[in-house]
């Protein structure tokens, strides 16, 4: 089995999360109840739960002169995937930031953009110059 990662986030409405992800991004569902649901987004499984609003008290930092939301989440795509997701993406004007190169001509060079989900969760879609560049430092 390959590595993935699973992360659990606090959700307002179970139907508009999973619709902005199957519907918008093409995950598609996996297990769901009542007051849950899990997405897989490329291979990656995210469980949402219906339990309000998460607050968090410092919602941005600057990086290279682009203000950034310090809590969200990411995924890692490759150049063809990253262009077609973009594209869609920019053609339904779904992008919160956009095309942004970060690090260029160092270690760890990589363009990404930004969308916000339907509980307000930043999604960060990153894609490296090097794709075996991701740590080094």
């Amino acid at each position: 089995m390959e590595n993935r990662f699973h992360i659990s986030l606090p959700c307002m409405h179970i139907e508009a999360t999973e619709k902005f992800y199957t519907q918008i991004l093409g995950a598609t569902t996996g297990r769901k109840a009542k007051n849950w649901v899990d997405i897989n987004l490329f291979e990656h499984q995210l469980t949402f739960t219906k339990s309000g609003k998460f607050k968090f008290d410092y919602p941005s930092y600057s990086f290279e002169n682009t203000v950034l939301p310090s809590f969200h989440f990411g995924i890692l795509l490759d150049d063809k995937q990253w262009n077609a997701l973009y594209k869609k993406m920019k053609l339904e004007n779904f992008l919160y930031i956009d095309n942004t190169a970060f690090l260029n001509g160092q270690a760890g060079a990589h363009k990404s953009f930004f969308l916000r989900d339907p509980n307000g969760y930043i999604i960060e879609f990153k894609c490296f110059k090097d794709g075996a560049a991701v740590f080094t430092v």
